[in-house]
Protein backbone atom coordinates (compact mmCIF):
# COMPACT_ATOMS: atom_id res chain seq x y z
CA UNK A 1 0.00 0.00 0.00
CA UNK A 2 3.10 2.54 0.82
CA UNK A 3 4.20 3.15 -2.13
CA UNK A 4 0.76 3.98 -4.32
CA UNK A 5 -1.22 7.00 -3.60
CA UNK A 6 -3.71 9.13 -5.63
CA UNK A 7 -5.41 11.99 -4.46
CA UNK A 8 -6.33 15.41 -5.86
CA UNK A 9 -6.67 19.26 -4.03
CA UNK A 10 -6.73 22.42 -4.67
CA UNK A 11 -3.30 24.47 -5.35
CA UNK A 12 -3.44 26.71 -2.31
CA UNK A 13 -4.60 24.03 0.29
CA UNK A 14 -1.95 22.15 -0.62
CA UNK A 15 0.62 24.74 -0.92
CA UNK A 16 -0.40 26.47 2.35
CA UNK A 17 -0.20 22.96 4.29
CA UNK A 18 3.62 22.30 2.59
CA UNK A 19 4.72 25.60 3.05
CA UNK A 20 3.77 25.69 7.05
CA UNK A 21 5.43 22.56 7.31
CA UNK A 22 8.65 22.79 5.58
CA UNK A 23 9.14 25.65 7.58
CA UNK A 24 10.21 23.26 10.73
CA UNK A 25 12.44 21.28 8.54
CA UNK A 26 16.32 21.17 9.53
CA UNK A 27 18.52 23.23 7.08
CA UNK A 28 21.08 20.21 7.52
CA UNK A 29 19.39 17.66 8.06
CA UNK A 30 21.37 14.86 10.23
CA UNK A 31 20.32 11.90 7.41
CA UNK A 32 18.94 12.65 4.57
CA UNK A 33 15.49 11.07 4.81
CA UNK A 34 15.07 13.87 7.64
CA UNK A 35 14.98 16.28 4.77
CA UNK A 36 11.42 15.17 3.47
CA UNK A 37 7.91 15.86 4.39
CA UNK A 38 5.44 12.75 4.36
CA UNK A 39 2.40 12.73 2.83
CA UNK A 40 -0.22 9.96 4.30
CA UNK A 41 -3.31 9.55 2.50
CA UNK A 42 -6.43 8.03 4.30
CA UNK A 43 -9.85 8.61 3.14
CA UNK A 44 -10.80 12.08 2.17
CA UNK A 45 -7.76 13.36 4.69
CA UNK A 46 -4.14 14.46 3.41
CA UNK A 47 -1.60 15.06 6.50
CA UNK A 48 1.41 16.54 5.34
CA UNK A 49 4.35 16.53 8.33
CA UNK A 50 7.82 17.04 8.85
CA UNK A 51 9.74 15.74 12.09
CA UNK A 52 13.39 16.11 12.80
CA UNK A 53 13.56 14.48 16.44
CA UNK A 54 13.47 18.15 17.56
CA UNK A 55 10.50 19.43 16.16
CA UNK A 56 7.56 17.79 14.52
CA UNK A 57 4.44 19.51 12.20
CA UNK A 58 1.64 17.91 10.60
CA UNK A 59 -1.20 19.59 8.94
CA UNK A 60 -3.98 18.19 7.46
CA UNK A 61 -6.36 18.83 4.51
CA UNK A 62 -9.07 17.50 2.94
CA UNK A 63 -8.57 15.98 -0.87
CA UNK A 64 -10.22 13.93 -3.35
CA UNK A 65 -8.80 10.48 -2.79
CA UNK A 66 -9.06 7.02 -5.22
CA UNK A 67 -5.73 5.62 -3.85
CA UNK A 68 -4.70 5.26 0.44
CA UNK A 69 -1.00 4.92 0.96
CA UNK A 70 1.60 7.22 1.93
CA UNK A 71 5.38 8.43 0.04
CA UNK A 72 8.20 10.54 1.31
CA UNK A 73 9.26 13.79 -0.58
CA UNK A 74 11.83 16.32 -0.64
CA UNK A 75 10.28 18.78 1.42
CA UNK A 76 12.02 22.26 0.04
CA UNK A 77 11.51 21.26 -3.06
CA UNK A 78 8.30 19.95 -2.61
CA UNK A 79 6.96 23.36 -1.09
CA UNK A 80 8.63 25.21 -4.20
CA UNK A 81 6.99 23.46 -6.89
CA UNK A 82 3.86 24.01 -4.91
CA UNK A 83 4.38 27.28 -4.52
CA UNK A 84 4.94 28.10 -8.28
CA UNK A 85 2.20 25.65 -9.19
CA UNK A 86 -0.30 27.55 -11.67
CA UNK A 87 -4.07 28.02 -10.58
CA UNK A 88 -5.40 24.81 -10.89
CA UNK A 89 -6.56 21.78 -8.82
CA UNK A 90 -3.60 19.43 -8.55
CA UNK A 91 -3.27 15.87 -9.10
CA UNK A 92 -0.57 13.38 -7.13
CA UNK A 93 0.50 10.11 -8.13
CA UNK A 94 2.94 7.79 -6.08
CA UNK A 95 3.94 5.12 -8.10
CA UNK A 96 7.18 3.19 -6.89
CA UNK A 97 9.87 5.54 -6.37
CA UNK A 98 8.42 8.83 -7.88
CA UNK A 99 6.12 11.15 -7.20
CA UNK A 100 3.80 12.42 -10.11
CA UNK A 101 2.56 16.02 -9.79
CA UNK A 102 0.10 17.75 -12.40
CA UNK A 103 -1.58 20.81 -12.42
CA UNK A 104 -2.96 22.79 -15.62
CA UNK A 105 0.05 21.83 -18.17
CA UNK A 106 2.70 21.51 -15.81
CA UNK A 107 3.89 18.08 -14.83
CA UNK A 108 6.84 17.53 -12.11
CA UNK A 109 8.26 13.86 -11.25
CA UNK A 110 9.78 13.70 -8.08
CA UNK A 111 11.92 10.91 -6.95
CA UNK A 112 10.61 9.77 -3.49
CA UNK A 113 12.79 8.72 -0.16
CA UNK A 114 12.41 5.44 1.63
CA UNK A 115 9.59 6.25 3.49
CA UNK A 116 10.50 2.90 5.80
CA UNK A 117 13.47 4.48 7.05
CA UNK A 118 11.26 7.62 8.17
CA UNK A 119 11.00 8.04 12.06
CA UNK A 120 7.44 7.92 13.35
CA UNK A 121 6.07 11.85 14.70
CA UNK A 122 5.85 11.81 18.36
CA UNK A 123 2.41 11.19 19.58
CA UNK A 124 0.67 14.72 20.70
CA UNK A 125 0.95 14.82 24.65
CA UNK A 126 -2.19 14.88 26.71
CA UNK A 127 -4.37 18.34 26.57
CA UNK A 128 -3.29 20.82 29.12
CA UNK A 129 -5.31 23.79 28.61
CA UNK A 130 -6.68 26.22 25.74
CA UNK A 131 -5.95 29.59 24.73
CA UNK A 132 -6.97 32.53 22.43
CA UNK A 133 -4.96 32.27 19.18
CA UNK A 134 -4.22 36.06 19.00
CA UNK A 135 -3.41 36.66 22.98
CA UNK A 136 -1.04 33.34 22.60
CA UNK A 137 0.68 35.14 19.58
CA UNK A 138 0.88 38.24 20.64
CA UNK A 139 2.22 37.06 24.20
CA UNK A 140 5.19 34.84 22.46
CA UNK A 141 5.91 37.68 20.48
CA UNK A 142 6.37 40.37 23.53
CA UNK A 143 8.51 37.62 25.54
CA UNK A 144 10.53 35.57 22.88
CA UNK A 145 12.74 38.52 21.26
CA UNK A 146 14.47 38.58 24.58
CA UNK A 147 15.99 35.08 24.37
CA UNK A 148 19.26 34.45 23.56
CA UNK A 149 20.75 33.03 20.35
CA UNK A 150 24.04 30.90 21.50
CA UNK A 151 23.05 27.26 21.47
CA UNK A 152 26.13 27.14 23.67
CA UNK A 153 23.68 28.67 26.84
CA UNK A 154 20.29 26.77 25.94
CA UNK A 155 18.94 27.85 28.88
CA UNK A 156 18.97 31.82 27.46
CA UNK A 157 17.46 30.43 24.12
CA UNK A 158 13.94 29.29 25.56
CA UNK A 159 11.25 30.52 26.82
CA UNK A 160 10.02 29.74 30.65
CA UNK A 161 6.20 28.68 30.57
CA UNK A 162 4.42 28.63 33.92
CA UNK A 163 1.26 27.23 34.25
CA UNK A 164 -0.51 28.51 37.53
CA UNK A 165 -4.53 27.27 37.32
CA UNK A 166 -5.63 29.65 34.98
CA UNK A 167 -2.92 32.06 34.48
CA UNK A 168 0.09 31.19 32.10
CA UNK A 169 3.20 33.54 32.69
CA UNK A 170 6.06 33.39 29.60
CA UNK A 171 9.83 34.72 30.48
CA UNK A 172 12.92 34.62 28.75
CA UNK A 173 16.15 36.74 28.93
CA UNK A 174 19.22 37.23 27.05
CA UNK A 175 21.33 38.11 30.50
CA UNK A 176 20.95 41.63 29.45
CA UNK A 177 17.06 41.77 29.28
CA UNK A 178 14.34 39.86 30.75
CA UNK A 179 10.44 40.18 29.24
CA UNK A 180 7.58 38.87 31.19
CA UNK A 181 4.30 38.49 30.13
CA UNK A 182 1.25 36.86 32.35
CA UNK A 183 -1.96 36.00 30.44
CA UNK A 184 -5.81 34.30 31.54
CA UNK A 185 -6.26 30.82 29.85
CA UNK A 186 -8.82 28.07 30.32
CA UNK A 187 -6.70 24.31 31.83
CA UNK A 188 -8.19 21.27 31.32
CA UNK A 189 -8.41 20.31 34.73
CA UNK A 190 -8.19 23.32 37.74
CA UNK A 191 -5.46 23.54 40.10
CA UNK A 192 -3.08 22.54 36.91
CA UNK A 193 0.85 23.97 37.85
CA UNK A 194 4.28 23.02 35.75
CA UNK A 195 7.03 24.67 34.56
CA UNK A 196 8.91 23.95 31.30
CA UNK A 197 11.54 25.54 28.85
CA UNK A 198 10.71 25.54 25.14
CA UNK A 199 13.22 27.09 22.55
CA UNK A 200 12.14 30.26 21.90
CA UNK A 201 12.65 30.40 17.85
CA UNK A 202 10.35 26.94 17.62
CA UNK A 203 7.39 28.83 19.85
CA UNK A 204 7.48 32.04 18.29
CA UNK A 205 7.24 30.01 14.81
CA UNK A 206 4.74 28.40 16.39
CA UNK A 207 2.38 30.97 17.86
CA UNK A 208 2.82 33.48 14.93
CA UNK A 209 1.22 30.17 12.26
CA UNK A 210 -1.01 28.32 14.26
CA UNK A 211 -3.75 31.86 14.25
CA UNK A 212 -5.92 30.26 11.53
CA UNK A 213 -8.47 29.32 14.42
CA UNK A 214 -9.70 31.36 17.39
CA UNK A 215 -7.91 28.97 19.87
CA UNK A 216 -4.61 27.17 20.43
CA UNK A 217 -4.45 23.75 22.53
CA UNK A 218 -1.10 23.56 24.87
CA UNK A 219 -0.34 20.16 25.61
CA UNK A 220 2.14 18.59 27.64
CA UNK A 221 3.88 15.53 28.41
CA UNK A 222 5.40 14.63 32.23
CA UNK A 223 7.74 12.28 30.94
CA UNK A 224 11.20 12.39 32.98
CA UNK A 225 13.91 15.30 32.77
CA UNK A 226 14.96 15.88 29.03
CA UNK A 227 11.75 13.67 27.81
CA UNK A 228 9.54 16.38 27.53
CA UNK A 229 7.56 17.55 24.64
CA UNK A 230 5.03 20.44 24.17
CA UNK A 231 2.12 20.40 21.94
CA UNK A 232 0.54 22.92 20.25
CA UNK A 233 -2.57 22.89 17.54
CA UNK A 234 -4.91 25.28 15.96
CA UNK A 235 -7.12 24.35 13.29
CA UNK A 236 -5.77 21.28 11.21
CA UNK A 237 -2.32 22.13 12.34
CA UNK A 238 -0.03 20.39 15.42
CA UNK A 239 3.35 20.92 16.24
CA UNK A 240 5.52 19.73 18.95
CA UNK A 241 9.06 20.42 20.08
CA UNK A 242 11.53 19.02 22.90
CA UNK A 243 11.61 20.99 25.70
CA UNK A 244 14.95 22.47 27.15
CA UNK A 245 16.70 20.31 30.10
CA UNK A 246 18.41 23.38 31.68
CA UNK A 247 17.52 25.58 34.97
CA UNK A 248 15.92 29.00 34.49
CA UNK A 249 17.02 31.94 36.35
CA UNK A 250 14.84 33.01 39.48
CA UNK A 251 13.66 35.83 37.70
CA UNK A 252 10.96 36.98 39.91
CA UNK A 253 13.85 37.83 42.39
CA UNK A 254 15.70 39.99 39.72
CA UNK A 255 12.69 41.89 38.43
CA UNK A 256 12.54 45.41 41.28
CA UNK A 257 9.74 45.36 43.58
CA UNK A 258 9.75 49.77 43.56
CA UNK A 259 11.38 52.49 42.32
CA UNK A 260 13.05 55.86 43.24
CA UNK A 261 11.63 57.66 39.92
CA UNK A 262 9.32 56.97 36.93
CA UNK A 263 8.65 58.58 33.37
CA UNK A 264 5.31 57.89 31.42
CA UNK A 265 6.49 57.61 27.89
CA UNK A 266 4.46 58.34 24.72
CA UNK A 267 5.50 55.14 22.96
CA UNK A 268 5.54 56.18 19.23
CA UNK A 269 7.16 59.80 19.41
CA UNK A 270 9.65 58.49 21.81
CA UNK A 271 10.15 55.43 19.58
CA UNK A 272 10.55 57.69 16.30
CA UNK A 273 13.31 60.19 18.32
CA UNK A 274 15.37 57.05 19.84
CA UNK A 275 15.61 55.57 16.20
CA UNK A 276 16.78 58.81 14.92
CA UNK A 277 19.23 59.80 17.71
CA UNK A 278 20.61 55.74 17.58
CA UNK A 279 21.49 56.02 13.74
CA UNK A 280 24.94 58.01 15.08
CA UNK A 281 25.49 55.23 18.04
CA UNK A 282 28.07 53.40 16.47
CA UNK A 283 27.61 49.34 17.53
CA UNK A 284 27.95 48.81 21.02
CA UNK A 285 27.40 52.84 21.93
CA UNK A 286 25.33 53.74 24.10
CA UNK A 287 21.49 55.70 23.71
CA UNK A 288 22.18 58.50 26.39
CA UNK A 289 18.65 59.49 28.28
CA UNK A 290 18.44 62.73 30.40
CA UNK A 291 15.13 62.50 32.31
CA UNK A 292 13.87 65.71 33.97
CA UNK A 293 10.60 66.95 34.97
CA UNK A 294 8.36 67.01 31.73
CA UNK A 295 11.34 65.56 28.91
CA UNK A 296 13.75 63.21 27.86
CA UNK A 297 16.49 64.45 26.32
CA UNK A 298 18.12 61.35 23.93
CA UNK A 299 21.72 61.88 22.70
CA UNK A 300 24.48 59.50 21.04
CA UNK A 301 27.78 59.85 19.61
CA UNK A 302 30.04 62.63 21.24
CA UNK A 303 33.16 61.97 20.18
CA UNK A 304 34.56 64.28 17.63
CA UNK A 305 35.30 61.84 14.65
CA UNK A 306 31.83 60.37 14.82
CA UNK A 307 28.27 61.98 14.40
CA UNK A 308 26.57 63.25 16.97
CA UNK A 309 22.45 63.64 17.65
CA UNK A 310 20.01 64.58 20.13
CA UNK A 311 16.74 65.27 20.64
CA UNK A 312 14.04 66.01 23.01
CA UNK A 313 10.62 64.52 24.18
CA UNK A 314 8.09 65.45 26.49
CA UNK A 315 7.09 62.93 29.12
CA UNK A 316 5.72 62.65 32.67
CA UNK A 317 8.94 62.53 34.87
CA UNK A 318 8.09 61.67 38.56
CA UNK A 319 11.43 61.93 40.78
CA UNK A 320 14.82 63.21 41.31
CA UNK A 321 16.72 64.07 37.13
CA UNK A 322 18.28 60.79 35.90
CA UNK A 323 21.04 60.03 33.33
CA UNK A 324 21.05 56.88 32.28
CA UNK A 325 22.40 54.81 28.98
CA UNK A 326 20.87 51.93 26.91
CA UNK A 327 21.77 49.33 24.24
CA UNK A 328 19.26 51.18 22.00
CA UNK A 329 18.53 47.29 20.01
CA UNK A 330 17.30 46.48 23.59
CA UNK A 331 15.32 50.32 24.58
CA UNK A 332 13.71 50.04 20.85
CA UNK A 333 12.77 45.83 20.53
CA UNK A 334 11.20 46.91 24.45
CA UNK A 335 9.05 49.26 23.20
CA UNK A 336 7.53 48.02 20.36
CA UNK A 337 6.58 44.91 22.39
CA UNK A 338 4.12 47.02 24.95
CA UNK A 339 1.39 47.75 22.90
CA UNK A 340 0.06 50.35 24.58
CA UNK A 341 0.43 54.03 23.57
CA UNK A 342 1.69 55.33 26.81
CA UNK A 343 4.52 53.08 28.86
CA UNK A 344 5.90 53.13 32.10
CA UNK A 345 9.68 53.32 33.02
CA UNK A 346 10.76 52.47 36.35
CA UNK A 347 14.13 53.37 37.45
CA UNK A 348 16.28 52.34 40.98
CA UNK A 349 19.04 54.40 40.01
CA UNK A 350 21.40 55.07 36.38
CA UNK A 351 23.44 51.72 37.19
CA UNK A 352 20.48 49.23 37.66
CA UNK A 353 18.31 47.78 35.59
CA UNK A 354 15.13 49.72 34.20
CA UNK A 355 11.75 48.14 34.07
CA UNK A 356 9.38 48.56 31.06
CA UNK A 357 5.81 48.44 30.82
CA UNK A 358 2.99 49.04 29.56
CA UNK A 359 0.85 51.57 30.74
CA UNK A 360 -2.52 50.85 30.83
CA UNK A 361 -5.27 54.17 31.47
CA UNK A 362 -7.43 54.15 34.31
CA UNK A 363 -10.95 52.14 34.01
CA UNK A 364 -13.87 53.63 34.46
CA UNK A 365 -13.61 52.83 38.48
CA UNK A 366 -10.68 55.14 38.04
CA UNK A 367 -7.90 52.41 39.51
CA UNK A 368 -4.50 51.72 36.57
CA UNK A 369 -4.07 47.92 36.85
CA UNK A 370 -0.70 47.16 36.15
CA UNK A 371 0.14 46.22 32.65
CA UNK A 372 0.20 42.18 32.23
CA UNK A 373 4.16 42.72 30.46
CA UNK A 374 7.10 43.86 31.82
CA UNK A 375 10.67 44.49 30.23
CA UNK A 376 13.56 44.46 32.39
CA UNK A 377 16.94 46.17 30.49
CA UNK A 378 20.13 46.23 31.80
CA UNK A 379 21.65 49.82 31.73
CA UNK A 380 24.91 50.52 29.64
CA UNK A 381 27.77 52.60 31.55
CA UNK A 382 27.78 55.51 30.54
CA UNK A 383 31.88 57.00 29.78
CA UNK A 384 32.54 60.08 31.96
Amino acid sequence: MDDEMKFRVAREVLADAVAWTARSLPPRPSVPVLAGILLEVQGSSLSVSGFDYEVSARAEIDVSSTEDGRALVPGRLLAEITRALPPHPVEVIAEGARLAISCGNAKFSLPTLPVEDYPSLPSMPSTAGVVDSDAFAEAVAQVAVAAGRDDTLPMLTGVRLEIEDDRVTLAATDRYRLAVREFAWRPETSGLSAAVLVPARTLADAAKTLTSGPEVVLSLSSGGSGEGILGLSGKDRQTTTRLLDAEFVKYRAIMPNESASHALLPVGLFTDAAKRVALVAERGTPLRCEFTPGQVTLRAGGTDDDGQAEESCDVDFDGDPLTIGFNPTFLLDGLAAVHTDRARMDFTSALKPAVLSGHEEPGEDGVVRPGSYRSLIMPVRLPG
